[in-house]
């Protein structure tokens, strides 16, 4: 076997397990959507108290990724990627056995340490493949997993749910996240490109602390009317306290989380802004405002939540899923910045149709959610993506991917506080939901102006 076919299965290997490992973190966070009225029913709980496990999983999934990307450049990639893998599949059985809902939390919040696999994923495959037209194309097959397994995951979710119950999910899953495990640990190669640097485990408690308290106040918030504004006052100061003592502390430390320099290049805060306020702009619409208005049976298109997702979610993710690739193909050559505005440009025109027609008509709701599939899912969450990889410093390189995954986090809780508050002003009415898909646009549009600050990543283009 010559040089060049060693390489060619040396990359197909390792993208076999990045695959399978991004693949078994995506079921976790798509595969229950379907799920959760099982598992109350199976469980004796209410809607309510399921959905607050999966609140526990995203807001698990955020603070691990604030981190482990750093430990990972520290004591190794594949260590901590098969690690991560290995304590998901632990949480995922002790999720099948949950006899109750307060052991379901404790489930999910342990598989929550799946969070920043994405990232991670793309950052060994960045550091073993070279070329940037190649990463560009891998990078987008890994990354548009992200927006759902073509749909089938939520499908096979609720097909497994009707007949096997509940746990019969968590079954599978288990399966695939132990075989994702053992492809990682068999077939990734290791690499630790800061061995030998001391872990900042102060900053790590205090960043941790800051998007806790951020995510808690904004969960909180999000119950309109019955919030506790109080709580949420309280938690915002507790969260300004907490990133006051993280500046100050990584000012001072010699081998910080990340110094004070990355945190003022334009490289770091214009790509965090715009990834908080694209999700923040996008991802209640689709998952949220779209999903209302087609389940509802007063002013709404009175669907049943199966045909539904069926319509809408699963062309969306399938469309996502095959625009990604080539997103990511087309960003080394046409530039990332400029895919990254294109995407975002496309979803400011897809909502504008939603708020003016698609509201109004099925059809024209389910083209403009495929074609959100395409400038959102396809484009823009992939650039996104790619844009904290290439951009992070050499010096850091797990930095910047990291506080991404934090801030696509975020967006999504900023996004369901926001948008369904603005909707229920105006409840069970089509203004409602026009105000509600206006904000969406305007936060869009904010972050479309402020994609023009991301600097252009010149080594990463041709």
């Amino acid at each position: 076997m010559n040089e060049q076919s060693k390489e060619k299965s040396s990359v197909f290997t390792l993208m076999m397990a990045l695959l399978a490992a991004c693949i078994a973190f995506q079921l976790n966070a798509s595969m229950l959507s379907p799920v959760l009225v099982t598992i109350a029913k199976e469980l004796g709980t209410n809607d309510a108290a399921v959905g607050l496990s999966q609140t526990s999983f995203f807001t698990a999934a955020a603070l691990f990724s604030l981190f482990l990307p750093r430990l990972s450049d520290i004591k190794g990639r594949k260590k901590v990627l098969t690690f991560m893998l290995l304590i998901m599949t632990l949480g995922t059985i002790l999720a099948a056995l949950a006899p109750n809902i307060e052991v379901l939390y404790a489930a999910r919040i342990i598989q929550g340490v799946s969070g920043p696999v994405v990232p991670l994923c793309l950052l060994m495959l960045s550091y073993e493949v070279k070329d940037a037209k190649q990463y560009g194309m891998l990078m987008g097959i890994i990354t548009a997993v992200n927006g759902g397994i073509a749909g089938v995951d939520a499908i096979a979710g609720g097909l497994l749910a009707t007949y096997f119950g509940f746990r019969s999910v968590f079954w599978v899953i288990a399966v695939v996240a132990t075989i994702s495990t053992y492809f990682v640990h068999r077939y990734a190669p290791e690499s630790k490109p800061s061995a030998g640097t001391k872990m900042d485990w102060i900053g790590v408690l205090f960043i941790v602390l800051t998007i806790a308290a951020l995510l808690l106040a904004l969960n909180e918030a999000g119950n309109i009317g019955n919030a506790n504004w109080f709580y949420v006052i309280g938690l915002t100061l507790f969260a300004i306290v907490c990133f006051m003592l993280f500046w100050h502390t990584e000012k001072r430390n010699k081998q910080p989380l990340v110094t004070i320099e990355h945190l003022k290049r334009r490289e770091t805060w214009a790509l965090l802004l715009t990834t908080t306020l694209t999700m923040t702009g996008i991802f209640a619409i689709v998952n949220g405002l779209v999903m209302s208005i087609a389940q509802n049976h007063e002013i709404g298109f009175g669907l049943d939540p199966d045909w539904a997702s069926l319509i809408f979610l699963t062309p969306y993710a399938l469309i996502g899923w095959f625009v990604g690739p080539f997103s990511g193909r087309l960003a080394p050559t046409m530039g990332y910045n400029k895919v990254l505005k294109l995407g975002l440009l496309g979803c400011i025109i897809s909502i504008l149709v939603i708020m003016f027609y698609g509201i109004h008509s099925l059809t024209i709701l389910s083209i403009c959610v495929i074609a959100l599939g395409i400038f959102y899912a396809g484009m823009a969450n992939i650039i996104l993506n790619g844009l904290g990889i290439v951009l992070s410093p050499s010096s850091n390189p797990g930095f910047l991917p990291g506080m991404n995954a934090g801030a696509f986090n975020l967006g999504a809780g900023l996004s369901f506080a926001l948008l369904p508050a603005i909707q229920m002003v105006n409840a069970n009415t089509l203004t409602g939901y026009f105000n509600g898909i206006l904000l969406g646009l305007i936060i869009t549009i904010l972050a479309l102006l402020c994609s023009f600050l991301i600097p252009r990543p010149i080594n990463a283009e041709l």
